[in-house]
């Protein structure tokens, strides 16, 4: 197959307890540049199928655990090599499937690959037990897998988000339900189950279907010990309502409405631009942390807001695998229509809305979920451009004239992930940045490509509980055990 052959023919399965199937049912998935040519053919598994692939994981568990953390990172390890000669065309398939440019599909296949590095990196650092001497007694404690884990993850970076928790799952020792986004579940489909054909049977298992099928049964059976959900808030109280009835415990990262806070002596060198601009429209601005608020010291704010429309107007919209493409489409049309309400609205209220990039004019693309990005000038804050997570290319740029009014306004949301602050000054940045309630702070940047692997991720507030990666990452699957024995003698 040739890279310019992926495409329609893409068909993938479910991969249950070492075995591939063509599951009950199929579904489409869309292209969301171009709705009229499918991304390909993705299994839709029965409540039935999902539940054997959980039964597998949970035959699997005692004989994973009983390996030592290093034996098990080695086996990841080993596992991973396969992935090379497949990494351009996974690629271009994920770039269909979910419309982002090609370029961004490759590094989320190499984020995938990075992550696991570190967590069988950090494989040595974990502490199995430790003895506190009595009286009252010898007391061991000791630390223990968990079980089943089912991790759910969504389209916009499914296999760098995957890798955020899966990898530090099996390396404590449990075994692992992949749910794959049923909107763009072929790449992510395609990557697990070559690395769960290198793994024991059942250790790693991918089941693709819809929600409202398949959904209950990997969040809520009792032999599920742990869900991850990366997804928006609604999705993550519907977890948490079915993880309710078993007491199965979650780990959710919920977006967030992030705000960048550029004080009066940031430095905004062209390096630094870019890295504002990226960490605003990356992925046409879907990405759970990416800037969604910008908070301008009012003697920069013309500077700032000159330097994003500068690097607009070189935007480029077209299919994501096209070459001198810039920026795809947005993943739905529910999405595209609830950034382009949010921009009307504001531009209703009054406020100015600069619009950039033409739409493409490819017919093959006019039904596309294309939409211009564009800079909003000192709305409303009480504005949806504002309170809301636009989760698209458009972002409210607001002046200020003090610190303090700066931070209580960005601290003023139902959510918090991340925030940046952006100035000369270090012990100014460590002062505001320890103000902002947000899970990860940045300095002089914002987004994805800044982010410390090596930290512990996730959100305050309604941005989510719990935290990947990291040390942190790992202690979120395993659970604490104590043995109290008597003192000899």
């Amino acid at each position: 197959m040739t890279l310019q052959d992926v495409g329609q023919e893409v068909r993938t399965g479910l991969f249950i307890n070492g075995q591939p199937s063509p599951g009950t049912d199929q579904m489409t998935v869309q292209n969301p540049a171009d709705p009229n040519s499918p991304a390909g053919v993705a299994a839709a598994a029965s409540r039935e199928e999902a539940l054997s692939a959980v039964a597998a994981a949970k035959a699997a568990f005692p004989t994973w655990a009983a390996l030592t953390p290093q034996e098990r990172a080695g086996k990841l390890d080993s596992a991973l090599q396969v992935l090379e000669g497949f990494k351009d065309e996974d690629a271009v398939i994920l770039s269909r499937e979910n419309g982002k440019i090609l370029m961004e599909a490759a590094i989320d296949l190499i984020v995938f690959n990075a992550r696991f590095g570190l967590a069988s990196g950090l494989a040595d650092e974990v502490e199995v037990s430790k003895v506190l001497p009595g009286p009252p007694a010898d007391t061991t404690v000791s630390y223990k897998p968990l079980g089943v884990v089912t991790i759910i993850v969504p389209f916009n970076w499914p296999l760098a988000i995957l890798a955020a928790s899966l990898p530090y799952a099996l390396v404590m020792g449990n075994t692992v339900v992949v749910k794959p986004p049923p909107s763009a579940p072929l790449a992510t489909t395609r990557v697990v189950q070559r690395v769960a054909e290198q793994l024991p049977a059942g250790v790693l298992n991918v089941v693709t279907g819809r929600d409202n099928e398949i959904g209950e049964a990997l969040v809520s059976s009792p032999d599920v010990a742990k869900v991850c959900f990366t997804g928006s808030p609604g999705g993550g109280k519907r977890i948490m309502s079915m993880a309710a009835g078993t007491l199965t415990r979650v780990t959710l990262e919920l977006g967030g409405n992030d705000p960048a806070l550029i004080l009066d002596d940031a430095d905004l060198s062209e390096a630094a631009l870019d890295g504002l601009f990226h960490g605003v429209f990356d992925s046409t601005g879907q990405i759970c942390m990416a800037a969604k608020r910008i908070y301008v010291h009012r003697s920069r704010y013309q500077e700032v807001v000159d330097a994003l429309s500068t690097r607009l107007e070189h935007t480029v919209l077209g299919r994501g695998t096209d070459e001198g493409t810039t920026m795809g489409p947005l993943h739905s049309p529910a999405q595209k229509k609830f950034v382009a309400d949010l921009v009307d609205e504001a531009r209703n209220a009054g406020a100015e809305i600069r619009e950039f990039a033409q739409l493409p004019t490819d017919e093959s693309l006019a039904e596309g979920n294309f939409l211009r990005p564009s800079i909003v000038l000192d709305p409303d804050p009480n504005l949806g451009i504002v309170t809301e997570e636009q989760f698209g290319p458009t972002i409210p740029i607001i002046p200020f004239d003090e610190d303090d009014d700066a931070i209580a306004a960005a601290n003023d949301t139902w959510a918090g992930l991340c925030a940046s602050v952006w100035t000369k000054d270090r012990d100014k940045a460590a002062a505001v940045g320890n103000r902002l309630m947000a899970g990860y702070v940045f300095v002089n940047n914002h987004g994805a490509h800044a982010l410390d692997e090596r930290a512990p991720f996730g959100g305050f507030k309604g941005s989510g509980m719990g935290r990947e990666m990291g040390p942190e990452g790992l202690r979120e699957f395993m659970d604490t055990h104590s043995l109290a024995l008597p003192v000899e003698g």
